[in-house]
């Protein structure tokens, strides 16, 4: 019997491949209620980003400009993450939590901005009694609560996850973590959209407050007992260090400056087509909704296969440089299947393209935040996951806008067609920067006999 239970766990690991993620140190169960923090992010992204989107536009009747400044708004938070994670570092909480009061805090924030949110919208509108400025100023109070909050969560918690996993063990966390927020962002879209598929004002904010507790509940469950308290150690504890020059003598290291670099260049290229994949279904191909809507799925399922041949691979020791630069040739692959879709119009090349580039990407953000947490212990990891959460959300942010503008841009003059293959062939061409910049970081740490680089020699 022994023997075969033994047979059945590697059987059972084999086919769930963050199963091994777990350790002695942080066993299975302890990790996935960690993770739920990850569900609670994902489930406000998808608020922020789709539900809420699509309400203000076509429900609500607001202008598409006012609704993307609105949503684009918790991005203004984002450059911020670096500093919260060097607090979380250096914090001498009367308990004796680092982590601890960052993510509560943060979860207090997002409960505020959903509790606050719905109502600002719905005065916006003008049919209330008071004036419609009082709803946009409030709306922006919301929007910025939830941001700020998302971005005290997500960096706290991955580093609280830093502190409690082994060394060994943190890339398979890693992927382990991601897929909880995808799985948070899938199941949230499925629940809420259903529930808002007969809108009405009274049901919009029902579900927004309801977020708003659900979060608090996960986020609360996800903390029980998580972080030791240490009050004595606290208490003792030498002064932070000024946070410019704990950042100047991080960034002053080549290494760091330039996996920086990587992580914005390649969150740049792959969250460019975000907004756009969609309606170049629609509008190049003539697909319909419900076919472009599997675009959606199709890039999810890539990215689940991503994050598992990643967590396989690192597993393994696979360098996490080499990982990502896979990833980006995956996304150059891919961008490139998209373009030609276009050109013959061919449906499936499209469907192709989205799962590779979902592969792609989820490969590129396992690997670039594996590398981020190896810079943890030396540093701090709050610091070094702050800074690669800064940069990658901002670089992405701005990505999108750039893309929707160069579209647009491009499209008045030359046709859709050209506005959309415009913004692909960019995005190939960050992917190439992304992998020059990833090359020496890439390369085994014995290889010092040569000075000079090129994209033959990746990887190698």
């Amino acid at each position: 019997m022994s023997r075969l239970a033994a047979r059945w766990t590697k059987v059972a690991t084999s086919f769930l491949p963050f199963a091994d993620a777990a350790t002695p140190e942080l066993p299975l169960g302890r990790l996935l209620r960690l993770s739920l923090f990850q569900l609670s992010c994902g489930m406000a992204a998808v608020l922020l980003t789709g539900t809420l989107n699509r309400v203000m536009i076509v429900e609500l009747g607001f202008p598409s400009l006012l609704v993307a400044a609105m949503v684009s708004i918790p991005l203004l938070f984002a450059p911020l993450r670096a500093l919260i994670g060097h607090k979380s570092d250096h914090h001498r909480s009367v308990l004796g939590w680092k982590r601890v009061p960052y993510i509560w805090f943060g979860t207090l924030l997002q409960f505020g901005g959903f509790a606050i949110l719905p109502f600002a919208l719905l005065v916006m509108t003008g049919k209330g009694d008071g004036p419609a400025i009082f709803g946009e100023i409030f709306a922006v109070v919301g929007f910025l609560m939830i941001g700020a909050g998302m971005h005290s969560v997500q960096t706290a918690g991955l580093a609280l996850a830093t502190d409690l996993a082994p060394q060994e063990s943190r890339p398979r966390v890693v992927a382990l973590l991601y897929v909880m927020l995808l799985v948070g962002m899938l199941v949230s879209s499925l629940v809420i959209g259903g529930l808002l598929q007969d809108y009405s004002p009274t049901l919009l904010v029902q579900v927004i407050q309801g977020a708003g507790a659900l979060t608090m509940v996960l986020n609360l469950i996800a903390l029980w007992k998580q972080e030791a308290r240490s009050p004595r150690a606290a208490a003792d504890a030498p002064p932070a260090p000024d946070f410019r020059a704990t950042w100047r003598e991080f960034v002053s290291v080549p290494r760091h400056r330039r996996l920086l670099v990587a992580v914005g260049l390649g969150a740049a290229a792959f969250a460019m087509q975000d907004v756009l994949l969609e309606p170049f279904g629609g509008q190049v191909l003539g697909l319909g909704v419900g076919a472009t809507t599997v675009l959606t799925a199709l890039w999810a399922t890539g990215t689940l296969g991503g994050l598992g041949l990643a967590a396989h691979l690192l597993a393994k020791d696979t360098d996490p440089h080499r990982l990502a630069g896979f990833g980006a040739v995956a996304g150059t692959f891919a961008f490139s299947l998209i373009i030609f879709a276009g050109a013959v119009v061919e449906p499936a090349l499209l469907r192709a393209g989205a799962m590779v580039l979902g592969f792609g990407g989820g490969l590129f953000a396992v690997g670039t935040l594996t590398a981020a947490m190896g810079l943890a212990s030396a540093r701090g990891a709050g610091l070094a996951l702050g800074a690669y959460g800064a940069v990658q959300a901002t670089c992405a942010g701005v990505a999108i806008l750039v893309g929707g503008l160069l579209k647009d841009a491009v499209g008045a003059v030359s046709g859709a067609s050209a506005g959309y293959s415009t913004v692909y062939a960019l995005e190939i061409a960050l992917l190439f920067i992304t992998l020059v910049a990833l090359g020496p970081l890439a390369r085994r740490e014995t290889d010092t006999t040569s000075g000079r680089f090129g994209l033959a020699e990746f990887p190698g």
